[in-house]
């Protein structure tokens, strides 16, 4: 099956006792047995939930996965992969990173013994001066959060085995529609389905996928040990959106190209980063693991100052200044602000990511009514 066949079709079947064609939400904590031990597949709600179960398989579908596990929130999702190391390893991610990875990594597993340490990940040459015999693992993301760098999958995949480290990529930004990173050699594909996946700004929820049974055993443990898994009526969410991920996407990659060129046309506009730039570091990567540019773009004004960009995000009044993207209405943040602020000043203005940075989701509004409003915004 292509894409959009496997959207609306992969894991989901009538509903055997009713024929219902929309999974049903399996609103239940618990699952009647016949005898201890003898059930129909499921036990606790904690553990397996029907409604659950058919999200992992689509989505797992959908990034070429075997397996696939549903959790709370991308931050939980994280969160079982940094649990399956112990004291002692290191991990190596990119400088440029979510804030909240960020935190996560630095301010609660740094205590417990496991050492990160972030790296321009665009040169494979920084990662592979940086790994050891203790590096466990290599964090990826890319396009990264919220300067849209783009690292290569392939190479630092190549380069994470050789010294006997997994190799995750958080594909939040691309979403599956747009790249896959296990069909590049990553062991492990982590989405804050909060984002794209879901498309509508109403759920929060984490997912992973892999190929490699061990790894999918780990994280079945850890899912069921600490208990961060989504409820059944966010999964029956997620399955209604994802019936439109790849038309949603289609137009936010329309959009976002549109709005990429006309702010870099912009007389008041002094850098936009956005992958499809040609001219944009890494395009050719880009070009070679993605299948579209995606709607995430960010810029910085010629007037560039905190006290300007301020002005700007209190201007729109279609874009809403808000946290989180991939929604199908278009958001602006400020992520020195917002998103990022839990990141050290000096480790962001390093990364680039400077107090005036703007970043938009563009998303699938009329594109003349989106470029009206960026303008009058701008001023």
């Amino acid at each position: 099956m292509k894409f959009g066949t496997k959207a609306l079709h992969a894991g989901i079947e009538p509903d055997p006792s009713t024929g219902a064609i929309m999974t049903p939400i399996f609103q239940t904590s618990t699952y009647v047995q016949d005898g201890p031990g003898i059930h129909k597949g499921f036990e606790y709600a904690r553990t397996q939930n029907p409604t659950r179960s058919v999200l992992e398989k689509n989505i797992a579908s959908l990034e070429n996965a075997t397996f696939g596990r549903c959790f709370a929130s991308g931050m939980s999702a994280t969160e079982t992969v940094i649990k399956t190391l112990r004291p002692g390893d290191e991990v190596i991610s990119t400088g440029d990173l979510y804030g909240g990875s960020f935190r996560l990594f630095t301010q609660l597993f740094e205590q417990f013994g496991i050492k990160f340490t972030f790296v321009d990940m665009r040169d494979v040459k920084n990662v592979e001066e940086a790994i050891s015999n203790k590096t466990k693992l290599l964090w990826i993301e890319t396009p990264t959060n919220p300067l849209l760098n783009i690292i290569d999958i392939e190479q630092i995949s190549t380069i994470g085995h050789k010294y006997g480290a997994k190799v995750a990529v958080d594909n939040t930004f691309a979403s599956p529609y747009l790249q896959n990173p296990l069909d590049l050699g990553a062991d492990i594909v982590m989405h804050s389905v909060t984002k794209y996946i879901a498309g509508h700004s109403d759920v929060i929820m984490g997912f992973l996928g892999t190929n490699d049974t061990a790894i999918d055993e780990q994280f079945g443990f850890i899912q069921n040990s600490s208990g961060a898994v989504p409820g059944p009526q966010d999964c029956f969410l997620v399955i209604r959106g994802i019936k439109t991920l790849h038309l949603r996407m289609q137009r936010h990659c329309e959009n976002g190209e549109v709005i990429a060129n006309h702010l870099r046309n912009h007389p008041k506009v002094d850098k936009v980063f956005w992958p499809g730039f040609k001219d944009h570091p890494n395009h050719d990567i880009a070009t070679k693991q993605m299948r579209g540019f995606g709607g995430m773009i960010s810029f910085i004004q010629k007037e560039d100052t905190i006290e300007k960009a301020e002005k700007t995000l209190g201007s729109f009044k279609l874009f809403s200044l808000a946290e989180s993207l991939g929604g199908v209405e278009s958001l602006v943040g400020h992520p020195a602000g917002m998103t990022h602020a839990s990141i050290p000043k000096e480790k962001r203005i390093v990364s680039g990511l400077t107090d005036s940075l703007i970043r938009l989701s563009v998303g699938i509004e009329d594109i003349d009514d989106l470029i009206a409003d960026l303008d009058q915004a701008i001023g």
